[in-house]
């Protein structure tokens, strides 16, 4: 644009341009006091000319804007809770010096360096999860062209094998006899994850409209987080889950005796709400003298159970939502089942005690 003004009884130009760069940042250019059109014309080409070659120019990604770029794409497919992990743990724990730092002079010992650091403050497991969130971005880098190499690609960390508790049989028979005994509020909760093995998102979301008990099915189409509220269940993948005949009758019983109006099955206990459903299970369990498992590992204890009495891996996966069959497979190991009777065919077996006896006979009466 050019304009002209008077200045002390002379007419001069202003010529001023502006466009935005590739990160849709505003550019700008901009001279006064030019004595003549025709030169404010050539100044207005020469303007326009850098800008272009801004505006044309590939843009520099640092880590914060593409770590903001990746966030504003995630919203598009991810849950809420997931891209604030991605937003908040990585803000917490990059260093500053990353911010501003061109992406694609990040390397491999830069983030190596980072995991070290931040390794002061947090457990192997919290830096596993760190070191793959910073992964998913790096990788999402490379998908683009941006990189050519991922250089957290290769690293890894070093974490302890978390140990899953579960329950006996006994045990959970134990469990849900005392707490119907004694009227415990968890009881139909507790009975539902032991009997299902539905995630407690799942059934805090689960309706009566979901369960069809003629042809002894639950549908689990939704699930209950804190932070996303009510939506698909994780994986966003429906399944089914077979009703045994026990479990029918306390559903048909917990129906009749129902005394609000909600669709929901379950109640909404307070602490169910509040996240503190481990400690209420962990209480139950010091308090009977059984393994003080927490809430999570009632699904577990549901998976092993299964196994133990031979339903096929492909089946437990189908009905507990397992996408990956190495998921399954860690409750395998859990329950014995693939090693289980492997010793017994052994090519030796330790003598008995009259065996034994018999044996340091023989050999004394050689002596003598």
């Amino acid at each position: 644009m050019i304009k002209a003004y008077m200045k002390r009884g002379k007419k001069l130009y202003e010529v001023y341009v502006a466009t935005r760069d590739n990160t849709k940042k505003l550019v700008a250019r901009r001279r006064r006091g030019i004595p003549s059109e025709r030169i404010a014309k050539d100044v207005e080409f020469q303007f326009k000319s850098e800008l272009k070659l801004i505006a044309d120019a590939a843009p520099v990604w640092t880590w914060e804007r593409w770590h903001s770029e990746c966030i504003s794409r995630m919203k598009l497919t991810l849950k809420v809770g997931t891209i604030m992990n991605y937003d908040g743990r990585l803000k917490k724990w990059i260093p500053a010096s990353w911010l501003s730092q061109e992406l694609k002079s990040i390397s491999a010992s830069d983030v190596a360096k980072f995991l070290e650091e931040s390794g002061c403050e947090n457990s192997p497991i919290s830096q596993k999860n760190l070191l793959k969130l910073v992964r998913r971005i790096f990788e999402m880098a490379v998908e683009d062209g941006i990189i050519s190499r991922n250089p957290a690609l290769g690293l890894k960390i070093k974490a302890p094998q978390v140990v899953q508790k579960v329950l006996t049989a006994e045990e959970a028979k134990l469990l849900l006899q005392m707490a119907r005994t004694t009227g415990h509020r968890f009881f139909p909760i507790w009975a539902c994850a032991l009997k299902s093995g539905m995630r407690s998102g799942e059934m805090y979301a689960l309706r009566w409209s979901d369960i069809d008990l003629d042809a002894n099915l639950i549908h689990v189409t939704k699930q209950w987080t804190s932070k996303d509220g009510f939506g698909p269940p994780k994986n966003r993948e429906n399944r089914v889950v077979p009703i045994s005949p026990d479990f029918k009758e306390f559903l048909i019983e917990l129906r009749q005796n129902m005394r609000s109006e909600t669709d929901f099955v379950l109640p909404h206990l307070d602490e169910w709400t509040h996240g503190e459903q481990a400690q209420v299970t962990r209480e139950l369990c010091h308090s009977i003298g059984i393994t003080a498992v927490k809430f999570h590992d009632l699904r577990a204890t549901f998976i092993t159970n299964l196994l133990s009495q031979g339903v096929p891996l492909v089946k437990v996966m189908a009905i507990v939502g397992h996408r990956k069959m190495s998921t399954t497979d860690v409750y395998l190991r859990l329950a014995g089942v693939n090693i289980k009777g492997a010793t017994d065919l052994m090519g030796y077996e330790l003598p008995s005690a009259s065996q034994g006896n018999n044996v340091f006979q023989l050999i004394s009466r050689a002596k003598v």
